[in-house]
């Protein structure tokens, strides 16, 4: 009898042990609180054919068949050292410029490419921002000297429209041109496009998808936009009542909200259609310089349970909770591998639920994580998101 006794007092002390243990491991884990899960997958693009190098990659799109688009930068890909084959005289075979903008099948084939300077319209001086809107065409901004408008195409290239004024100055009240616009995003049953604008002004603009009239645009907090210079960003100061340049994204939700991305103020500032105040959250708010808010995508559910946020300066993704703004769990670190980050600048969803990032600066890729279903979230830095071996 005392044995069983015993016995049984072990039991239960390894049970309570078990227990103990598993809180103060994990425990996110022992609230079951679950976010989507995603892997690299190391081998997405397939290798670019002619030798093609991208540059400093800035924006990534989705079109409704799954291709996936990027746009980079030519220019920042220094001859001596990448880019040989375009050195006067040559030094190597390798490598060049690949095409501005890159079309991929979900499989990672290269299917298309298109981009530059062309009859009709001004390419920008520095791009910026890609996305499709619901009918497929190609919105392309620019964050450089004179890129005070933007541009349309449809998928495969061919012009279709160019709104703003080229060549015009910072004016976050002008009514016939832009600042600089970082990107590009669509409310579909309204027909209007919502333009970060941007670098150099200091507003969220929306105009007619169609027409390119201007409708409307307004300031942090809903107020109206002051091209004043705010200074330096400083995380112990009372919160900034204007945006900080770059004002980074403007994402319309399928329930008729406007995330927007205050990038060096650390924080994203939730808006109604309308321009009015909602909310806002601050992430990483002691990250200087860059900011932390760099683009948003939502999962492709409904309800866009989920919202998922790109960090350049901090070289990570957030999984957040769309609705009460809360990180849930985050994946990625710096690095040059699969699944780590150098400036990770846009990011998109196709319909399967999988993100698609590129970076920026010397990140100068784009890379794709597959969706894996939901997991139990056990710990809030989950690194680089490796396929189990």
């Amino acid at each position: 009898m005392q044995n069983r006794t015993t016995a049984l007092s072990l039991v239960l002390l390894g049970i309570l042990a078990g227990a103990i243990v598993l809180v103060w491991l994990t425990p996110v884990q022992a609230s079951k609180q679950q976010a989507p899960k995603f892997e690299v997958d190391p081998f997405w693009p397939k290798p670019l054919p002619n030798h093609w190098l991208l540059g400093s990659a800035i924006g990534v799109g989705v079109d409704s068949r799954d291709h996936v688009y990027v746009i980079h930068r030519q220019a920042s890909l220094n001859e001596r050292t990448e880019a040989g084959a375009i050195a006067d005289p040559p030094t190597g075979s390798c490598c060049a410029p690949a095409p501005a903008v890159l079309e991929f099948d979900p499989a990672g084939n290269l299917v298309g490419h298109w981009g530059g300077p062309g009859e009709g319209y001004t390419w920008p001086s520095s791009n910026h921002g890609l996305t499709l809107d619901p009918n497929d065409n190609v919105w392309i901004g620019g964050n450089g000297p004179g890129d005070s408008h933007v541009l349309k195409f449809s998928r495969d290239g061919a012009f279709i429209a160019q709104f703003g004024i080229p060549g015009r100055e910072r004016n976050s009240n002008a009514t016939d041109h832009f600042g600089r616009v970082a990107k590009i995003a669509f409310h579909t049953g309204a027909n209007e496009a919502y333009l970060a604008d941007g670098y150099a002004n200091k507003r969220v603009a929306v105009i007619d998808g169609e027409t390119g009239e201007l409708k409307r645009f307004w300031g942090a907090y809903g107020n109206k936009p002051d091209d004043i210079d705010l200074g330096p960003y400083d995380p112990d100061a009372p919160l900034a009542q204007q945006f900080r340049n770059p004002v980074h994204c403007a994402e319309p939700s399928n329930d008729g909200l406007i995330y927007v991305c205050d990038r060096a103020n650390d924080r994203i500032q939730v808006f109604k259609l309308d321009g009015t105040y909602v909310d806002e959250v601050r992430i990483a708010p002691r990250t200087l310089g860059d900011g932390s808010t760099w683009d948003i995508a939502f999962s492709r559910d409904p309800e866009q349970q989920y919202m998922y946020v790109a960090d350049g300066k901090n070289m990570k993704v957030y999984i957040m909770d769309r609705k009460n703004l809360k990180v849930l769990t985050s994946f990625g670190d710096g690095g040059r591998q699969p699944g780590q980050f150098f400036a990770v600048h846009s990011i998109a969803t196709d319909s399967k639920g999988n993100i698609y990032t590129t970076e920026t600066y010397e990140g100068k890729r784009v890379q794709k994580f597959v969706y894996r279903g939901m997991a139990v979230v056990d710990r809030l830095d989950q690194g680089p998101p490796w396929p189990k071996q």
